[in-house]
């Protein structure tokens, strides 16, 4: 463990803290983990008691530098350029398993964002599918980030369909008409 945020708005993480201590100390030899890493423990302050809050926590610059080296600040780090590469420059950055699998083909993935969850999937081919984009992409010096469920930015991933990847170089012939998904003369979405 390289650092334990407590957040929440007013005094409630200070009382925790207090209260969290207080139980490791009557229990020290169940509890001796929690009272060696007490220093790991960082106090902040958060707008709400929300999950959602924890995305101004970890975007506050002082967090930022205190977890600097932990898997979570990569985590964030990785998924905060794959939106800014989506703004920036959209057809470099790809999410959805066709899409990221056609790019894969085509040797153009410099960094994949996979959540970790389309590995415990039911089906086997399915994960096999995952398993093998993530080798794919290793063998051609690309990055991979597996993110965890868990975390807030492995739900973010996971609300964009669970993978996505921002791109080598631009491939324009990505779009959606290319992977078999047209548009009916009423509008509606079909899928050869």
């Amino acid at each position: 463990v390289k650092c334990v945020l407590v957040a929440s708005p007013g005094f409630l993480k200070d009382e925790f803290f207090e209260y969290l201590f207080q139980v490791a100390a009557r229990d020290s030899d169940k509890h001796r983990a929690v009272l060696d890493n007490k220093s790991k423990f960082m106090l902040v302050h958060s707008a709400s008691g929300h999950k959602g809050a924890l995305k101004e926590v970890l975007k506050d610059p002082a967090i930022k530098r205190q977890i600097i080296n932990t898997k979570s600040s990569a985590e964030i780090s990785a998924l905060d350029d794959f939106y800014g590469m989506l703004k920036t420059n959209p057809q470099r950055a790809f999410y959805g398993v066709n899409h990221v699998e056609r790019a894969v083909e085509a040797c153009a993935v410099e960094t994949l964002l996979i959540c970790d969850s389309l590995f415990r999937s039911n089906d086997l081919a399915e994960r096999r599918r995952y398993v093998q984009i993530v080798d794919s992409v290793k063998e051609n010096m690309g990055n991979v980030r597996i993110f965890s469920s868990m975390h807030i930015s492995g739900e973010d991933l996971k609300n964009l369909s669970g993978i996505a990847a921002i791109l080598r170089f631009p491939l324009p012939e990505l779009e959606e008409g290319d992977l078999g998904i047209g548009v009916d003369e009423d509008g509606e979405m079909e899928f050869a």
